[in-house]
């Protein structure tokens, strides 16, 4: 992957409402999303580069939803391709946490703005795809959309492709979110088979074939159509195959004080994702990734204050 400046990447998904605390009590409202935060991250990792990130979602008319682009567009974010749709508002779940530290999560997603966005003759996002470097969207884009919406993504997914673009597919399953496995498996293949630089977490794929171990996971997971592909396992290092290369290793770092495991994926998409659009090899990629990924973890929330990332976007790789 050829690093320019100016570079344009659009990431598409859904962001939700949260709220945070006990039933009946006070509540901490934020908002989060799996591919909405990899969009936060990576304006952060690479806006001294000239690279332009832009998010692709469905949000409502109301001033929730106001909210929501008013934040996003304080972190850089290019918000062009954001459909409001009228009588549609934000997804929303509630953390619950019990008096042993535990958490639960209750999700209202079924008609949020999110799974309407290609229920227009052409979205933003379509009217679009010259533009785009770059097109990154997760299981869970897949997942909240309807069979129709679904068939518009991978087709432009293909579209993306054939002209030359990096088709960045990275597999965040959510088995809640799918009707029956057989759907989410079908659905899975297919974006493998059009992604041309797939990311993927071990545990969840051995999830998404119901496989016994994560060795098996990880094993399967090589077998993979993308020719750029990474495999993530946790505290190990990460498993890496660039275009044309053999597999090879990507370190993680030791964290001594794990704070919060949220975003941990994302963060590592982004990182990686802004190093690969600057040129950078994909196992020097993966190594600032896995260095974001561990930075992120060790403060609460998705995501962390600037400031405490500075260094680390700061450095050369």
């Amino acid at each position: 992957m050829t690093g320019q400046a100016g570079k344009k990447v659009a990431l598409i998904g859904e962001c939700m409402l949260e709220l945070q605390g006990q039933s009946f009590g006070a509540m901490q409202q934020s908002y989060g999303g799996d591919t909405l935060n990899t969009a936060v991250y990576l304006d952060r990792c690479g806006a001294a580069a000239g690279l332009q990130v832009a998010y692709a979602t469905g949000l409502g008319e109301d001033s929730l939803s106001t909210g929501l682009m008013q934040r996003w567009a304080a972190e850089g974010l290019d918000l062009s391709l954001v459909r409001r749709i009228p009588g549609r508002m934000p997804g929303l779940y509630l953390i619950e946490v019990d008096p042993e530290g535990e958490r639960s999560f209750s999700y209202w997603r079924d008609t949020s703005a999110a799974k309407a966005y290609f229920e227009v003759e052409s979205t933003p996002l379509e009217a679009t795809a010259g533009q785009w470097d770059a097109l990154y969207l997760s299981g869970i884009s897949l997942a909240i959309l309807p069979h129709a919406g679904r068939e518009r993504l991978f087709a432009l997914m293909q579209q993306l492709r054939e002209r030359g673009a990096a088709v960045v597919f990275d597999n965040n399953y959510r088995p809640r979110l799918w009707p029956d496995i057989a759907e989410a498996r079908r659905c899975y293949a297919r974006a493998y088979q059009l992604a041309n630089i797939a990311l993927v977490t071990a545990d969840d794929h051995q999830a998404l074939l119901s496989l016994r171990t994560l060795d098996e996971g990880v094993a399967a997971a090589q077998d993979l159509a993308p020719a750029e592909l990474l495999i993530k396992r946790g505290a190990l290092a990460t498993l890496v195959r660039g275009q044309g290369d053999g597999w090879r290793l990507a370190p993680t770092e030791t964290v001594r004080r794990v704070v919060d495991t949220t975003a941990a994926g994302d963060s590592f998409a982004a990182g990686y994702l802004s190093r690969r659009l600057q040129g950078a090899s994909a196992l020097e990629a993966a190594t600032f990734g896995n260095r974001l990924a561990a930075r992120v973890i060790q403060h609460r929330g998705a995501l962390i204050a600037p400031e405490l990332m500075r260094d680390l976007i700061a450095s050369p790789q």
